[in-house]
This record gives structure tokens, C-alpha cells and sequence, in this order.
């Protein structure tokens, strides 16, 4: 490999967008112009080759990205204008079932370029992703993709950004034209016109402006100036003296204000056209991070997690972060992004997530989708691959100099569960190995045995997660799986407060047991964060200190599942105030006992109810379908929340899980297979009194079978 680029030409960024808004296109054309590929594939591809990035078989069927995919690229600049900088890029799914796929993506990254549909603007999965960006304050740009398509609408997408997301969006590009006609862009700051020539757009021809868009250029200079001047300190004092701003001070003034997240710099083109994509790239270079200029944290376990800044400097201990795991035909391949000094082939690392375990870096790759390239160090801003290492994602390594593990990513809960076994005993050894290894993989792939039937469960995002991962048994382990029945991750919840008052008392030949507990339950405010809490309220040692995490134990383990239906508890508030004690016969299994059967005693005052999951649905159809559309939503105690009309109507309802399985078929039979849908959780909402009844009753049903089977 030819010398080091340094960390400041270092740019490690994620590609993320609603589903279909053209994000591997657009890293494709990306790998295009900075030589990493030399032919151009399509994501549905007549050539039968697919997208570079879309590396999974059943990505190319499909045409969905489903893994995130790393690669690197070197990028001089579009008119050779600056050193070569190293552009590490990942490219993440749609879906909002690959939620996690984005997740770790952003977690390691440390700026983004968020891809938006010139037609339908900011849609639900593009409000998902902004969410995920804001959570690990990720400096974005907004690409304004598809301006080719009928409808593009540049500036009316800039405001969607700001009325939608909260930004402060600035439009640093003026497109010539849209639609059929669109025909370059002007860059605002230099006032110069961009066109892209040759077959795959790669000869770019600058101009001036063609007279009708020459007033309009100037305008958008002065609008950026003014509306960065708003945010950036340095650049308003030269605004309100009056004093001409140069192409560089302009430069300089977006990137500060990017990187402090107060504005997003909003720029357009077509990917699939190939016009404006090695402006992008300019923009990459100008406006976002480098390694050294994003603050990454970390929790110093020998002080007690006190919080430690962690520097991109090669010269300090070595700490990594495994944040994705991927088992190919020579073995498990672990993504790493490494956040301080270096690692070498052959070095001892250590597991800080995992009690310290330690393993050896056998080999190290830079990773281009499913291709790699060997290496033997890696430094501080690099994301590379470890062979042979053993890992779950979101763990903490480093060279033991240091004993500090990293914020891991969020994982979110997951809404549907299905009991799945194999289909002939002589694949159970290769199912077992299937889940471990899914499981290792993916955090929000969860499975577990149901202690009552011994069925295995897998539960995940959606429908077409667990699909994929039943497809990918059969596929990659010859292993056929039957399903079941679909099965809502239901909860259960108290609605009003009520009291506890439980002696438990057992006297038998030698040293009996004796608790007793006093206290109420109530309910957590709507926007408490966790779903259960304990308050211990005890006074003047009625309850001995020893015995009160046992009282604790007790209402979590209460918690774990309901009287109603049999699901967990949520959003409850357990206070202990009175008991008492016995000198010889208590323990803390007894209080352990007295809370368990006292929060049940309560719970069943306390008026509970039971709790659905309630998606958000996004639909769009041809708008001859609206009435079919909307009809299909109301039968399924969908609630409307908005209607957007024009060429194509798109409906963003909540609907309750329960009634979405089998919602494709049913929408493609009635727009004549033009409608498509995305889903994501939104919240928890109580399920309608007729239904809960029903529910309770057939629970009822089950326990009693389950009894008289016993017997």
C-alpha cells in the first residue's frame, strides 16, 4: 500500500435514505468516478451482475440492500483541486426492518449523507434515520436525488427539511432545469455552472451560467451567505459590516456550522443520470469531519465508568470497536472501527465488553463490499476487518494498556415473534448453528425457548426480517424451517393505583419464612423512559437495608409476566413504604416471595389492561387507488394521520401490528400491484375492551388445557 493518507484527509461517512431514494446507485456512481470499479451495475440490472454493493444473493433478487456494506475510495477532488483525501464509505439498508444495519452504521461513522427523493421529499424511513443521525450527533449533507424524475421539486425537498426534521437546511447548488430537462447544476458559492458529459457522465464541462439562470445564481449566493451568517458567529460579523465574503471564508464558515450541527448543507443531482455526483463528493471533502474532529466517549472502568474522551491519535493505547459481524466461506469476518492507536497482524487484543478476553489479530483486511485487500496495521479513523476474531456486536476492544469500553449502539425492541423449528431432525445441529450465529450478528434478532410449549421463538423487526432470516437458513445451511402463527409482542399495564398489603408466612419443622411487605403500585407518566421503576420509601428499619433488593428481585420478576394475557409488564411504579420482620425467620427469599405475591395481589386492583403495538404506515399508490387504499386501513382500526395528493397520493397512517400480516398481498390486489408501504414502530396503545376480552378469555382457555394436560 503506498504511504498513509493522514487522519485529516480521513473521511468516514454512511449513506442513508428511505428505501428506493437511490442510495447504493449513488454509492455505485461514487465508486464509478473515484476508480475503485470500472463499469457501472444497476441495482436491478439487466446484466445480471447487480449493484457492487448489494453483495448477498438475495439483495440482487430482491433489489433491497440488506447488510450494510463497507468499502474505501480515494477521491482527488472533481477538477483535481486537492490532495488525495480516503473516503471510507458504508452503504445501509431502507428498510426500516435493517433499523440495526443503520444503527451500527452511524455509531461508527462520523458524518453522513442523507439521500432524499426529489418527488416525495422527507418520507417516514428519512425521519427514522435523521432521528438515528441526531442521536449520535452526526453531521449530515442532504442529497437531493432523482432530479430527473417527473415531479422533482428541489427547494420545496429543502423545505421539508426544515418543516419535518427541524433543520436548517442551505441550498449550496441551483439545478438547471428538472425532470426531463435537468441539465447540471450551478455551484452557489462560485457561481459556476456544472455539466456532465460522456457516457457515464465523467468529463465535467464548466461554464458560466446560461443567461436565464445568471440572476438566480448570484441570488442563491447572497441567500447562503445570509442564511449561514445566522448560525456561524465569525461569518455574521462580516455580514453585518457589509464586507465582502471570498469563496474560502464562505467555505470555512459551512463546514464550522455543519459540524456543529446547526445547519445541513443541502445539495442535488441524479445519481442514475450521473450528474452531480463528484460535486458530492467535493462536498464530503469540504463540509464533513475527519476523524479528529468528532468527539467519541468512552466509560474508564477502573474509575466507575467515568466518562473519558477518546483521541484519534495513533500514538495512544489501542481501542476498537467491533460493531458488525459476518460469516463468509473462510470464516467470520469482524468489522472494526479503531478509534485510538493501532493494531498490527499477530498483536494480542483484549475483550474489555467480554471479562477481558484475550485474542490474537490473525489477519487484517480493508474491506470493498464482498472484495478485500490485505493490510498489516491499522490506525486510528480506520474501519477494517479482523479475520478469525471472536466478537458480538457493539464490543469493546483495546491492547489492555487501557480498561475502557466504548457507548454501544442502541438497539431497539423488537415487535413480532414466530415459533420456528426445522423441518427434519437432520438439520437441527445445522439450525442451532444458524440462530447462534444470526443472533451474534444482529442484536435485534432475539430468540428463546418458551418455557411452556419448548418451541424455539425468533423474534425481530418485521415480517420481512424474520423472512429473510428463515430464507438465509435454507440458503446458506441447508436447513428448511416451518413457521408459525406470526405473534405480536403484546404488554400488559395498570391503570390506576393500587395497595399492597402481603404477609407471607411459612411455618414448617425447622426455621420458617416470614415477610411482610406494604407499598402501592401505580402508573409511570406516559413519557417515562423505562418501564418499570422501584422506590424504596422505608423508614426506621421496619424492613431490614439487607432485604430491600430482594423486595426488588421480587416486583421484577412480577413484572416479567402478567395475569391478563401472560406477556411483560410495562410502565409501573413499585414503592415500598411498611413491613415488617422477624429476627430468625426472615430472608430474602421470603421478601423475594411477599413482593412477588403482593404485586400480584395489587396488580389484579389496579385495573390492568393490555397494550398493542402500534406502527406507522407509510403507503403510496397511483391516486386512482386512495378510496381502495384508505378503505383497507379502516378495516384494519387504522387511524389516518395524513394525506398527501398529486400525480401519486401517499397515506402515513397508525395501525395496530395485529392487522397488518398479509397487508402486501392485499395491497397489491387492489392498485393492480402500483402500491408499495414501509412500517415502523411508533408506540404502545391500549388494545379496544372487546378485543382485550376476548384475548384474556383464550389465554384462560390455554392454562386450563396446559393444567388438565399435567394431570
Amino acid at each position: 500500500m503506498a504511504s498513509r493518507i493522514p487522519l485529516e484527509r480521513i473521511r468516514n461517512i454512511g449513506i442513508s435514505a428511505h428505501i428506493d431514494s437511490g442510495k447504493t446507485t449513488l454509492t455505485e456512481r461514487i465508486l464509478f468516478y473515484t476508480g475503485r470499479i470500472h463499469r457501472i451495475h444497476e441495482v436491478r440490472g439487466k446484466d445480471g451482475v447487480g449493484a457492487k454493493m448489494d453483495s448477498m444473493e438475495l439483495e440482487r433478487e430482491k433489489g433491497i440492500t440488506i447488510q450494510s456494506a463497507a468499502t474505501y475510495c480515494v477521491w482527488k477532488g472533481s477538477l483535481e483541486q486537492f490532495p488525495d483525501h480516503n473516503v471510507n464509505i458504508i452503504d445501509t439498508p431502507g428498510h426500516v426492518d435493517f433499523t440495526i444495519e443503520v444503527e451500527r452504521a452511524l455509531r461508527v461513522l462520523d458524518g453522513a449523507i442523507l439521500v432524499l427523493d426529489s418527488g416525495k421529499g422527507v418520507q417516514s424511513q428519512s425521519i427514522t434515520v435523521d432521528r438515528q443521525m441526531k442521536r449520535y450527533r452526526v453531521p449530515r449533507i442532504a442529497f437531493v436525488n432523482k432530479m430527473d424524475n417527473p415531479g422533482a421539486n428541489y427547494e420545496h425537498v429543502a423545505d421539508m427539511l426544515k418543516e419535518k426534521l427541524g433543520h436548517h437546511p442551505v441550498k449550496l447548488q441551483v439545478p438547471m432545469g428538472a425532470e426531463d430537462k435537468f441539465l447540471g447544476v450551478i455551484d452557489a458559492i462560485t457561481g459556476r455552472a456544472y455539466f456532465f458529459d460522456g457516457d457515464d457522465g465523467e468529463k465535467i464541462r464548466v461554464e458560466d451560467p446560461p443567461a436565464e439562470y445568471a440572476a438566480k445564481a448570484k441570488e442563491a449566493r447572497q441567500e447562503v451567505i445570509t442564511q449561514v451568517a445566522e448560525v456561524d458567529d465569525e461569518l455574521a460579523e462580516k455580514y453585518l459590516a457589509e464586507e465582502p465574503v471570498s469563496d474560502e471564508e464562505l467555505r470555512a464558515a459551512i463546514r464550522r456550522a455543519t459540524l456543529a450541527l446547526k445547519m445541513t448543507p443541502v445539495m442535488c443531482g441524479s445519481a442514475f443520470r450521473n450528474k452531480g455526483v463528484q460535486l458530492l463528493l467535493d462536498g464530503v471533502i469540504m463540509y464533513l469531519p475527519n476523524p479528529t474532529e468528532v468527539v467519541n466517549e468512552g466509560h474508564d472502568q477502573d474509575k466507575g465508568e467515568e466518562k473519558v474522551v477518546i483521541e484519534s491519535d495513533a500514538t495512544k493505547p489501542f481501542i476498537g470497536l467491533a460493531f458488525k459481524l459476518q460469516q463468509d466461506k473462510y470464516g467470520q469476518l469482524t468489522y472494526f472501527r479503531v478509534y485510538q492507536g493501532s493494531v498490527t497482524s499477530g498483536d494480542t487484543i483484549y475483550n474489555i465488553s467480554n471479562e477481558n478476553r484475550k485474542v490474537r489479530v490473525p489477519r487484517m483486511f480493508r474491506m470493498h463490499s464482498d472484495d478485500r485487500e490485505e493490510i498489516q496495521t491499522a490506525e486510528a479513523g480506520d474501519i477494517v476487518a479482523f479475520y478469525g476474531v471472536e466478537a458480538s456486536s457493539g464490543e469493546t476492544f483495546t491492547d489492555g494498556k487501557v480498561n475502557v469500553t466504548l457507548t454501544s449502539m442502541h438497539v431497539p425492541a423488537a415487535v413480532i415473534s414466530l415459533a420456528v423449528a426445522p423441518k427434519d431432525r437432520a438439520s437441527e445441529a445445522n439450525f442451532s448453528k444458524a440462530l447462534n450465529r444470526f443472533t451474534k450478528e444482529d442484536p435485534t434478532f432475539r430468540v428463546h425457548q418458551d418455557e411452556e410449549s419448548q418451541q424455539t421463538i425468533i423474534s425481530g423487526m418485521g415480517e420481512l426480517h424474520l423472512d429473510i432470516y428463515m430464507e438465509r437458513m435454507r440458503r446458506e445451511y441447508s436447513c428448511d424451517v416451518v413457521a408459525g402463527k406470526p405473534q405480536v409482542a403484546y404488554r400488559e399495564t395498570i391503570s390506576q393505583r393500587a395497595e399492597i398489603n402481603y404477609t407471607h408466612k411459612k411455618q414448617t419443622g425447622g426455621s420458617g419464612q416470614y415477610g411482610k411487605i406494604g407499598g402501592y403500585i401505580e402508573p409511570l407518566p406516559p413519557d417515562a423512559v423505562e418501564t418499570y421503576e422501584f422506590v424504596d420509601e422505608i423508614v426506621g428499619g421496619v424492613i431490614p437495608k439487607e432485604f430491600i433488593p430482594a423486595c426488588d428481585k421480587g416486583f421484577r420478576e412480577a413484572v416479567k409476566k402478567g395475569s391478563l394475557i401472560g406477556f411483560p409488564i410495562v410502565g409501573v411504579r413499585a414503592v415500598l413504604n411498611d413491613g415488617a420482620f422477624h429476627a430468625v425467620d426472615s430472608s430474602e427469599q421470603a421478601f423475594r416471595t411477599a413482593s412477588l405475591m403482593g404485586f400480584r395481589e395489587a396488580y389484579a386492583e389496579a385495573k390492568p389492561t393490555i397494550l398493542e403495538p402500534i406502527m406507522k404506515v407509510e403507503v403510496e399508490a397511483p391516486s386512482e387507488f386512495q378510496g381502495s387504499v384508505v378503505g383497507q386501513i379502516n378495516q384494519r382500526r387504522g387511524v389516518i394521520l395524513e394525506t398527501v395528493t398529486g400525480e401519486n397520493v401517499t397515506i402515513t397512517a397508525e395501525v395496530p401490528l395485529n392487522t397488518m400480516f398479509g397487508y402486501s398481498t392485499d395491497l397489491r390486489s387492489a392498485t393492480q400491484g402500483k402500491g408499495n408501504f414501509t412500517m415502523e414502530f411508533a408506540k404502545y396503545s391500549t388494545v379496544p375492551r372487546q378485543e382485550q376480552e376476548e384475548m384474556v378469555k383464550k389465554y384462560r382457555e390455554k392454562l386450563a388445557k396446559e393444567a388438565a394436560a399435567r394431570k
